[in-house]
């Protein structure tokens, strides 16, 4: 297993005004993150646009959809919007695109689209992706899997791949799905592995009651449980913990919560400090 460089990246969609969330995207580049993520839903902003805004906002830091819901927009809609913001992010862009996440119908059947069956959303996913490789500057590819078939695809065809498993997920099981990732392809060993960081803080009790909006249930209960997505204690012990989890299941790339931004940051500090990588 080769171990990756860590990554780092900062998932927002919301502001009150354009100077909000100017200030969002240089706030993340001065911490040391290297990617603005964007979800893909209704609630939150349009994606291009406003990924768009934060590359003009910043030199440095990357953006990325985190992710695409494929039946939103035909591949070649996505092909157009990457390729302009390939253009005006200077190649800064990422493009993250999946299958739909479980409640996405509703969003697709509000923009005018077709949902499809699993079939089709996983051909969507691969078209897609092959219009944007098709491209001048492509961008890199992730791809969010976790039914059978789309786990294929992103071994075959991703630079990068989260598993779409529920929040109450726990370490064991999170590795053992990176381990029969790896054995779909050859090349599946090369992929970025992402894992989402819903929350960090000091204490089960310092979880904020708001996350339970977020994953639909009892954040504290959650955590307390070993769910993967929920990192408690100091920066230190969180460090230990994403260094024990890239070497042992290949999770290389984290993508935190916006509102945890600054309390990840020393996390982030400690781990751009750690001893170089070495390839196992």
């Amino acid at each position: 297993m080769t171990e990756h460089a860590f990554r780092f990246g900062v998932v927002a969609g919301q502001a009150r005004n354009g100077a909000e969330w100017a200030a969002t995207a240089r706030r993340a580049d001065e911490l040391g993150y290297d990617i603005l993520l964007i979800p893909d839903t209704l609630f939150t902003l349009s994606p291009f646009a406003a990924l768009a805004a934060a590359a003009a906002a910043t030199s440095t830091l990357r953006v990325g959809t985190y992710v695409l819901n494929a039946p939103n927009r035909t591949p070649a809609h996505v092909a157009w919007e990457t390729r302009s913001l390939q253009t005006i992010s200077d190649g800064r862009f990422e493009l993250g695109v999946g299958g739909g996440r479980p409640d996405g119908h509703a969003d697709t059947a509000a923009l005018g689209g077709t949902w499809g069956t699993p079939a089709e959303r996983l051909r969507r996913t691969a078209d897609t992706i092959a219009a944007a490789r098709d491209l001048p500057v492509p961008p890199k590819a992730l791809v969010a899997a976790s039914k059978p078939g789309m786990m294929r695809l992103a071994a075959e065809q991703a630079d990068v791949v989260t598993f779409g498993l529920p929040p109450t997920t726990g370490p064991h099981e999170l590795f053992r799905t990176a381990e029969a990732f790896r054995n779909l392809s050859n090349r599946a060993d090369r992929v970025e592995l992402l894992l989402g960081v819903t929350a960090f803080a000091p204490s089960i009790f310092a979880l904020p009651d708001w996350l339970s909006r977020q994953v639909g249930g009892d954040p504290r209960e959650m955590a307390a449980s070993g769910a993967a997505a929920f990192l408690i204690g100091d920066a230190d012990h969180a460090a230990e913990e994403l260094l024990h989890r890239r070497a042992e299941a290949g999770f290389s790339y984290y993508a935190v919560n916006g509102l945890f931004m600054e309390a990840f940051a020393p996390v982030v500090q400690r781990l751009r400090e750690a001893s170089p990588l070495a390839t196992s």
